[in-house]
């Protein structure tokens, strides 16, 4: 469960980038993104450099990396928690921000390392943290642009079709209807240690959700927009038409109404006893 956990976080934050100091070997692996890593992840960097060329094509959807992104290999998971400044966060595998990636060696991930698909969802992941960052914003300003975490994990989650690893929509109906008061949406970053599960859960149907009703065009528009200047809630609403706290009601009323299980069934229409219409005798055939 860690794991799963673990294949699902890389939020923002502010704090200054850094290496891995000495010995430290740095390399392209894509178009605007390097690895860096030590001697003995060099099968890891192996890894990353595939996960790149695969998630690339998938990421273009959203636009194109403006500064290069590096992604670092960390030994251990000690040294991933001091990179990203998160103590304690036991599931934690990688923390993405607009030019760095901090990610923990896969070979750490359990006894038998991680298979090359777990890499591959891992980062196409995280990546899609950083797209977004840079489609939005520039080096300084991406973390004033005020994204929330509902729509900053959703976008990732459903970018690398993460959908299999989150609650259902079912959990989410059975968490508010228990917690009635408690909004993994508007509290997320509260919420987002102790309740981790349903946070990335209701990220994930959230920004689903939006797509559906909206399309993949309204969600570029959303980074476009604070590209031009605007934080999220204004880009939101120019970009969707509807406020950003407007669009969460609506989801929050599909999801404790149940919606998603089709309660309305449609059948087929009977058709009215009528007298039978004349109709002209069908050819003989010879």
């Amino acid at each position: 469960m860690l794991l799963v956990l673990g294949l699902l976080v890389g939020c923002a934050s502010p704090r200054g980038t850094r290496g891995l100091g000495a010995g430290a070997t740095r390399e392209p692996v894509g178009p605007r993104i390097d690895v860096e890593y030590q001697p003995r992840d060099a099968e890891a960097a192996r890894q990353v450099r595939l996960a790149v060329e695969r998630a690339l094509p998938r990421l273009q959807r959203w636009g194109t990396f403006d500064d290069t992104v590096t992604i670092v290999v960390h030994p251990n998971h000690a040294s991933l928690e001091r990179a990203a400044n998160r103590p304690g966060h036991d599931f934690l595998r990688a923390w993405a921000r607009y030019e760095q990636i901090e990610l923990q060696s896969p070979r750490t991930w359990s006894s038998r390392g991680a298979s090359q698909g777990q890499v591959d969802e891992l980062l196409l992941h995280e990546l899609t943290h950083s797209l977004m960052y840079q489609v939005a914003s520039d080096r300084l300003g991406w973390t004033r642009k005020r994204i929330p975490l509902w729509f900053r994990e959703g976008m990732a989650s459903y970018t690398a079709e993460q959908g299999y690893r989150v609650s259902s929509l079912d959990d989410l109906e059975q968490y508010w209807r228990k917690h009635p008061h408690a909004d993994p949406l508007s509290q997320a970053d509260a919420l987002y240690q102790a309740e981790s599960g349903v946070v990335y859960g209701a990220a994930h149907h959230a920004f689903t959700f939006l797509v559906r009703r909206y399309g993949e065009d309204a969600i570029r528009g959303v980074l476009d927009a604070m590209g031009r200047g605007p934080d999220f809630d204004r880009a939101f609403q120019q970009a969707v038409g509807v406020p950003q706290e407007r669009f969460l009601q609506d989801f929050r009323r599909y999801v404790r109404l149940r919606g998603f299980k089709g309660a309305r069934q449609l059948h087929p229409l009977r058709p009215r006893p009528a007298r039978p219409l004349p109709v002209a005798p069908l050819p003989t055939l010879q």
